[in-house]
């Protein structure tokens, strides 16, 4: 941390010194509302940049969906509507299995596994990336997701026809699997849509629900930590092709610090909003050993399938995981 600390701090006053440049102004999208710990990392990291760069590249961050919906923030990063965004990349695994590696479920269900998962994912996410124009600039992973419903569940049969909020291919399957019905929903929209009975559950982190209200229209959570996906900041490659050797090392530095400070802030909100979810009225604990069971009979049925769909790539990566255990 103090390196990283000093890094900026040399790179700033490298700046500094130099000739003043035209300023330049990133929009930044983010799908999650302000006070979510990954909006508010991405603030920070904006500010540091504005700060580093002597305002020579001043980061406007728009939280909420405000600016392009989640679905479209990697898009329009892609195109260059916008230079740089965050996004969870594993809603996108329809365009490329590997980007679902980090919803595998059962597999990596720690913070210490995901960031192992994440060491061996890396280098092949950035290589899917920069094939598509965009450089990875940091990811911060979620807490681990639980259930979440408006009556009690015990068992998968509990949960045949329920309408279920999904987000991504993995979220979709499972909806199917277990008999439940799958409708796409922003995260922007989820207290609209519980409230309204669009949907009645979701598999989420206690972040998200926290962040929304969720007690205000569900009733339990189950904590079965069946994964962690990460949030990525990507900015546009030509984009960062033209910014100056002095402000990439800013950029780069500010990037790590955000990556440090989004990790420590996930494993402490983990706690801190469970309770709230407590606090709001829910029901809060383990699923019965019934229902773990029958989703981990589950969790190997999607894992063969995503085995088979990402091919050599993602076996290598899961075969990596592995041998770091």
């Amino acid at each position: 941390m103090k390196k990283l600390t000093n890094l900026l701090a040399a790179t700033a006053l490298t700046a500094a010194a130099a000739a003043p440049a035209v300023a330049e102004k990133w929009d930044m999208p983010m799908a999650y509302s302000a006070s979510n710990f990954h909006s508010a990392t991405g603030a920070e990291f904006a500010k540091c940049v504005t700060t580093g760069t002597g305002g020579e590249i001043e980061i406007v961050t728009h939280p909420s969906g405000s600016l392009f919906k989640g679905a479209d923030i990697k898009r329009a990063i892609q195109t260059g509507q916008a230079p740089i965004g965050e996004r969870l990349l594993s809603g996108h695994q329809n365009e490329n299995a590997l980007f679902g590696f980090d919803s595998i479920p059962f597999l990596a269900t720690s913070f210490d596994d995901s960031a192992k998962l994440w060491d061996a994912a890396k280098p092949s996410i950035e290589k899917v990336l920069a094939e598509q124009n965009l450089t990875l600039l940091y990811a911060v992973p979620w807490p681990p997701q639980g259930l979440y419903f408006k009556n009690e569940v015990n068992s998968v049969a509990d949960m045949k026809g329920i309408k279920f909020r999904s987000y991504n291919n993995a979220t979709s399957r499972l909806a199917e699997l277990t008999g439940m019905l799958p409708v796409t929903i922003e995260a922007a929209e989820i207290s609209q849509a519980f409230a309204t009975g669009v949907a009645e559950s979701m598999v989420s982190s206690g972040s998200t629900g926290y962040d929304r209200k969720v007690w205000e229209s569900l009733n339990y959570f189950y904590e079965v930590d069946a994964w962690l996906p990460r949030n990525y900041v990507m900015v546009n490659s030509d984009v960062w092709s033209g910014v100056s050797d002095a402000n990439k090392s800013i950029i780069k530095a500010c990037a790590e610090l955000a990556e440090y400070a989004g990790n420590w802030r996930a494993k402490e909100y983990t706690g801190f909003t469970l309770q709230g979810l407590r606090d709001g009225g829910m029901t809060v604990g383990p699923a019965s050993e019934q229902m773990t069971n029958e989703l981990k009979e589950i969790g190997v049925t999607m894992t063969n399938e995503w085995l088979e769909a990402a091919g050599d790539e993602g076996k290598a990566i899961v075969d990596a995981f592995n041998a770091s255990q």
